[in-house]
């Protein structure tokens, strides 16, 4: 089994005051989570906010 990964909004404070928290197999949370900065967040889909969302997964609990 991959191991899990996850991301949780509240550790990342923003203006919208997001509580979105993100598990389970590492690619499939880095996709969710670089698909919701874009439409949540209004960041630009690129290489490089894949890799800074890439660094801040953690193995889940």
């Amino acid at each position: 089994m991959a191991d899990r990964k996850s991301i949780d909004c509240r550790e990342y404070p923003s203006e919208s005051g997001c509580t979105l928290k993100l598990e389970g197999a590492e690619e499939e949370v880095l996709d969710e989570a670089v698909s919701h900065a874009i439409t949540r967040h209004g960041h630009t889909d690129t290489p490089e906010l894949r890799e800074q969302i890439r660094t801040l997964l953690k193995p889940a609990e």
